[in-house]
């Protein structure tokens, strides 16, 4: 049964992008708005239903842990391993929007979490407050799209003939989002009964299983965009599930949990400072060429099995877990440190000599 449900969801998660990144693209085209746009919001919000479902179901049940770190561990998943997966099988073109104003708003609510956090309980203000956040960056969205818009007349008359299509997209993109949760729950379900017979807490799993389980829909989606040439709504997509995880979904699961949400020390330092890091590493990434290049998707999906790597030899107090630690913290963390600002010295003493 366990591996009906694994095989089962994975079935409905290639279906349902499939279906998703094909009528987005042709929603964003018949609007007359960008794909970029699209990913960041439509698609990003819709991928992310399935991190929504289970968190409002683990704050009601006051499964806490969970609530936390499924979005954690989603927005670690998600750019180290969904971004850097998309990168490997095709180098993915960044957006000067992306890194101008979304990258730093992605940075910026982390980092904004990571310090709430340090009162140890995310309470009911917290959630209004985050839920405020989501509501003003959407609005954002919507009036940077219309101001930087460049839909002539013919494009125009065309939207207002094209209404059925319209609707007929956005009914198909509705059923897609249907069928990505219908799938990370079979996904899910399954995952966490092998977890349960190997005896993981509760919230390893919503770290990792439960994370990249409810994950997969961004992971389908990118991927099938990036080999399908929509690269906008591929990056898009990733940067965009990130704000909505933590000011939409979390702000939702707080004002839902009725003694709020408590924060472990695991948690608060070492999941949230690594969910922070690989945001800000985005930046220099984003940066140089505008471009995420293969060689820089093996890094990021290399640093995301260190994670769950260090989450496993922790969970089962292994005794190599000591020396794991001083090989990434002293060796690997600092030499990646030199790349990426090696790498953004190099960029800018090019651009200067060119001056």
């Amino acid at each position: 049964m366990t591996a009906v449900l694994l095989l089962l969801g994975v079935m409905l998660l290639y279906l349902g992008a499939e279906i998703l990144v094909r009528h987005a693209s042709e929603f964003a085209a018949i609007l007359g708005i960008s794909k970029l746009i699209v990913g960041l919001t439509i698609v990003a919000y819709g991928t992310s239903t399935p991190e929504l479902m289970v968190n409002i179901v683990a704050s009601i049940n006051n499964s806490t842990d969970i609530a936390v770190g499924n979005i954690v561990g989603s927005n670690i998943f998600n750019i180290l391993f969904v971004l850097g997966a998309s990168a490997i099988i095709c180098p993915l073109a960044v957006h000067r929007q992306i890194i101008r104003l979304d990258v730093p708003i992605m940075i910026g609510v982390s980092a904004l979490l990571w310090l709430i956090a340090f009162s140890r309980v995310l309470y009911f203000w917290t959630g209004i407050l985050l839920l405020t956040g989501i509501i003003a960056y959407t609005l954002f969205v919507i009036d940077y799209s219309k101001k930087h818009s460049h839909v002539d007349v013919a494009q125009k008359k065309q939207k207002q003939i094209d209404k059925k299509r319209l609707c007929t997209h956005l009914a198909w993109i509705t059923l897609s989002l249907g069928v990505l949760t219908v799938g990370s729950e079979c996904l899910v379900n399954g995952a966490i009964r092998l977890a349960r017979i190997w005896g993981v807490s509760e919230l390893i799993i919503s770290l990792t299983i439960i994370a990249a389980g409810t994950g997969l829909p961004e992971l389908a989606t990118s991927i099938l965009a990036a080999i399908r040439g929509h690269k906008e709504i591929a990056v898009g997509n990733i940067v965009g599930s990130n704000i909505y995880n933590i000011l939409a979904i979390l702000g939702i699961s707080t004002i839902l949990a009725p003694a709020g949400l408590p924060i472990s020390n695991s948690v608060l330092w070492i999941d949230l400072p690594v969910m922070v890091g690989a945001a800000v590493a985005c930046f220099p990434i984003f940066t140089t060429g505008h471009t995420i290049y293969r060689w820089e998707g093996c890094v990021l999906v290399f640093y995301y099995f260190l994670y769950v790597t260090h989450l496993i030899l922790e969970a089962t107090h292994h005794p190599f877990f000591t020396h794991f630690q001083d090989v990434v913290y002293i060796f690997l963390l600092p030499l990646t440190f030199i790349a990426l600002f090696a790498r953004q010295l190099n960029q800018y003493l090019k651009k200067k000599s060119q001056i």
